[in-house]
């Protein structure tokens, strides 16, 4: 296995203007609409966190809008590096999300915060401060 093993995320929203507008938000960024590959079904929706996992450290991954995939809690949780986490919490909140799990200590390695985005998508947050 490589040492980073995650290379590609989705989260799956209902309202991709409102998803996307949260994540720009939260993150402070601009997300950048994908077309739609062949294959997928009609009126699909992807919109792609800046990135570029093939030359730096770290998996990159989309928003996506899809006929009958629903958004929503999951079996698992992505988390997203920032430099400290307590102020995306904040965004988070006021963009329409919700704190889950406010920023806590997991000495030694840092700190985390849980949201819930206004899709009912749970994502982690992760700084070293």
């Amino acid at each position: 296995m490589k040492p980073n093993p995650v290379v590609w995320f989705e989260i799956y929203v209902q309202d991709m203007q409102r998803a996307q507008a949260f994540y720009e938000s939260v993150f402070q960024c601009k997300l950048e609409p994908m077309k739609e590959p062949d294959g997928l079904a009609p009126g699909t929706q992807m919109r792609f966190f800046p990135g570029d996992n093939m030359a730096s450290y770290g998996a990159n991954g989309m928003l996506v809008k899809m006929a009958g995939v629903p958004s929503g809690g999951g079996g698992s949780l992505v988390y997203f590096g920032c430099g400290d986490c307590a102020a995306e919490q904040a965004r988070a909140q006021a963009a329409g999300g919700q704190v889950m799990k406010p920023k806590l200590s997991i000495a030694p390695h840092g700190f985390i915060a849980l949201v819930n985005d206004t899709e009912g998508n749970c994502i982690g947050l992760h700084s070293m401060q």
